[in-house]
């Protein structure tokens, strides 16, 4: 029999477009830098991780799809395992498949190259449908946006990290965005989130 949270858990959570209005117009990503890769990978291969398998997810959008490639070829090219890339419009339904998709192989952590809009979008689908934890999420620089948090509501983005296009890294708590400074020469500013 259907109860009412099950049909709840099937309805696609897109965001209303009073509160699309009420952001504007969100930048598309920029062309990822070396930096920024060599920092991502860091941040999921600090010393202690077992990270040795990963979900990539990106938008369609040109940047976000050459971000996508460069880390799985960079991460197979270190020794680690793709178990699937995924992609996304910027607008859908419900989201409903990629989030399947992203999170069918159970990875150890997942990898994100995305706009804003489309990725906060997915992101509700994510935590609603998925067994997908931002905790255990590491993002590009375009996602190093506090109206990112806003549009996919209270905490569903809680403890996203990312690298910014400098080096430097920055994390989702509590609905902020924080950023840190790239690690002075010799040290690494990956570490756990």
């Amino acid at each position: 029999m259907d109860t009412i949270e099950e049909r709840k858990q099937h309805r696609s959570p897109l965001i209303p477009a009073s509160d699309l209005a009420e952001y504007g117009d969100l930048p598309f990503p920029s062309p990822h830098t070396e930096a920024e890769l060599t920092v991502l990978s860091g941040l999921l291969r600090y010393p202690g991780s077992r990270v040795e398998t990963v979900s990539v997810g990106h938008s369609r959008d040109d940047a976000s799809r050459r971000a996508a490639e460069a880390f799985t070829t960079a991460w197979r090219a270190g020794g680690g395992t793709v178990l699937a890339v995924v992609d996304w419009p910027e607008s859908a339904a419900s989201w409903l498949r990629p989030a399947t998709r992203l999170t069918r192989e159970t990875p150890d952590a997942w990898v994100i190259a995305a706009a804003p809009l489309g990725f906060a979008q997915l992101a509700r689908r994510l935590r609603r449908s998925t067994d997908w934890a931002p905790d255990r999420t590491v993002a590009f620089a375009s996602l190093q946006d506090t109206r990112l948090l806003a549009l996919a509501g209270a905490d569903a983005l809680d403890g996203l990290r990312g690298a910014s296009a400098d080096g430097g890294t920055w994390s989702a708590r509590r609905g902020w965005v924080t950023s840190w400074r790239p690690a002075a020469a010799g040290r690494t500013a990956a570490g756990p989130g």
